[in-house]
């Protein structure tokens, strides 16, 4: 989860990393440092623990002049954040530096066996090991050293190394972490993510497991861990540096908010067609989904929210049995998985470990996999049969906004494909779901306007005790996501539950200090939920109802309540959400959080 940014060219290359550095801060805002072989020729290291503004801070009028560098923003797994636990590390010589992103799982075997040896290790991280094995292994090329050096790690690592020695020269590898090589005019780039070097380069190389990146200013080489060059395609970047800028919006945040309708409009472009929806990415596996007999969902946080709707419209339209598992989950106590069964994996940043080896155990057992994911050349796309893209442009702040949406919209339109090519799908259904799904981004513009009360709502709920949220059908996955924002950026206990539920245990922490949260829109379930709601008012809390336009009921029920449009069900988590996700928002600016960087979170959890 942490991010990783590295140059070598003509270029200065420290305001470079720090540009990347900042463009990375989703992923992790531990700690954070830089390592450059300068213009003299010597070793500069600087890291701070804190946010990346921190680091700048130290280097005070800026780094040295140098053409070589590489940067870190760290999301601590082992070791506490601090200065000294901050990468990028060094070994023994102090020429070697490396910065990772990952877990090396078998780094204690390693450091005894390194200690013995002779080696000095200063800090509590597993990634310090990796400066030292490289140092052990090193001959007078850097890249077979790291080769070496990667043969001894077990567990996931992207990783960039530099020798002070090799002064125009970067190795970076990968393996269950994403990690890319940006190509530019007689200049290299690596980095996590396009994010971080968007502005120089749309010439990308997204590396694949097991790949090792050999990078001058003008040349790559990209090898397995023997040696052998493999070829990798170059891909460009759809998306520009000012698509991941803020834009005049105060927070990454509420700009993704804003920026839902677009979303939604290009998750859907080319997968319309007339009163049909079609996704030509199928096309490929279309003969081994006609038999199908059952389809399993596997995601995590914002994700598996997503996926429960999917696995409702497979169950419903397919006729087989579906279900959503978390993903961390599913490896541990898997269900009977064979050919005939559909794996549909969904994660917003396609690196997601959790999913990714859920994903792998599926296809290991005969599986269709299908992924649905915003990154292209990400991880998951290889572990999978086929890979539907959501199109929703970059996502910087941690807390998932327009992917949730997105993924709803893409998981609907995939069970709708499915089910229509294999004949269960009426006409009629397909008809009304198309129409909708075309209103889908102006009723999406029109939720947004409609929730201009949620600042002024979210100012008399700011300083409750916690929420409890409610939902039933499709209206409780919108529940789940909407406890969800609220407790990732405002730091206050949520829980969302099926309404039903509340009377099983919930209801017992309701009272005058701990809100109901009510997903009340029109559905075939909504008398029923206005019952638990009332349950709730009873027990003397207050209730904000999202529903819909037009609903004369609920303004006599609920103390608040945030308008969306009327849809269908289906779709109503998507509608339904919005409003929640500024109700969030505001929430948390009025309670003064970091609303793009919340504590101890990290946009892509590339770690177990």
């Amino acid at each position: 989860m942490c991010g990783i940014v590295g140059y070598t060219g003509p270029r200065d290359a420290g305001p470079v990393l720090l540009d990347g550095l900042r463009r990375l801060e989703y992923r992790g805002y531990d700690s954070a440092g830089i390592a450059l072989v300068t213009d003299n020729g010597d070793l500069f290291v600087e890291k701070r623990a804190g946010k990346v503004a921190v680091l700048t801070d130290a280097l005070g009028g800026g780094p040295p002049s140098a053409g070589i560098g590489l940067g870190h923003t760290r999301w601590a797994t082992h070791g506490r954040p601090s200065d000294l636990n901050a990468h990028p590390h060094s070994d023994c010589t102090g020429r070697i530096t490396v910065i990772h992103n990952g877990i090396v799982e078998n780094f204690r075997e390693l450091r005894d066996e390194l200690v013995a040896g002779g080696h000095t290790l200063k800090s509590e991280t597993d990634t310090e090991v990796v400066a030292h094995l490289v140092e052990d292994a090193y001959k007078g090329d850097l890249a077979d050293a790291v080769r070496v050096a990667l043969g001894r790690l077990e567990g996931a690592y992207a990783l960039v190394v530099m020798h002070r020695d090799e002064p125009q020269r970067l190795v970076g590898a990968r393996l269950n972490a994403p990690l890319i090589v940006g190509l530019g005019d007689g200049e290299s780039f690596v980095a996590s993510d396009a994010a971080a070097i968007i502005a120089y380069t749309k010439r990308v190389i997204f590396l694949a497991d097991g790949d090792v990146a050999d990078l001058t200013p003008g040349t790559a080489t990209i090898t397995d861990r023997l040696g052998v060059v493999v070829d990798r395609p170059i891909d460009i970047i759809p998306w520009s540096a000012e698509a991941a800028e803020k834009g005049g919006y105060a927070h990454f945040m509420l700009k993704e908010i804003h920026e839902q309708p677009a979303a939604l409009t290009a998750a859907m472009t080319g997968r319309l067609r007339g009163e049909s929806v079609r996704l030509e990415e199928l096309d490929g596996i279309r003969t081994r989904l006609s038999g199908i007999d059952r389809v399993e969902l596997i995601a995590c946080g914002t994700a598996y929210y997503a996926s429960l709707v999917g696995a409702a419209l497979f169950q419903d339209w397919l006729g087989v049995p579906a279900r959503s598992t978390v993903a961390s989950e599913f490896r541990y106590s898997p269900p009977p998985i064979d050919a005939r069964t559909l794996v549909v994996a969904v994660t917003q940043s396609g690196e997601t470990a959790d999913t990714i080896a859920a994903a792998r155990l599926a296809g290991d057992r005969g599986a269709v996999v299908v992924a649905v994911t915003n990154t292209v050349g990400s991880a998951i796309t290889r572990e999978s049969h086929a890979s539907v893209f959501l199109q929703a442009g970059p996502e910087v702040a941690v807390a998932a906004t327009k992917t949730f949406v997105t993924q709803v919209a893409t998981v609907v339109m995939l069970a709708a494909d499915i089910a229509h090519q294999l004949g269960r799908l009426p006409a009629e259904t397909e008809r009304d779901l198309v129409g909708a799904l075309r209103r889908l981004p102006e009723q999406a513009e029109r939720a947004i306007e409609l929730s201009v009360a949620a600042e002024e709502i979210a100012d008399r709920y700011a300083s409750a005790a916690g929420f409890m949220y409610i939902g039933r059908s499709f209206g409780y996955p919108a529940a789940l996501e909407g406890a969800l924002k609220i407790k990732e950026i405002s730091y206050l206990h949520a829980e969302g539950y099926a309404a039903g539920e509340l009377k099983h245990g919930p209801i017992s922490l309701l009272d005058a200090e701990v809100p109901l949260v009510a997903i009340a829109t029109r559905s075939a379930v909504y008398e029923k939920l206005i019952s638990n709601l009332m349950e709730g008012k009873a027990r003397d809390a207050r209730v904000l109802a999202v529903a819909t336009e037009g609903d004369d009921q609920i303004g006599r029920l609920a103390t608040d309540v945030l308008w969306v449009p009327d849809t269908i069900e289906p779709l109503s988590t998507i509608l339904a959400v919005i409003p929640l996700q500024l109700f969030a928002y505001y929430v948390a600016v009025k309670r003064g959080r970091d609303v793009d960087q919340p504590r101890n979170l990290a946009k892509s959890v590339t770690v177990e």
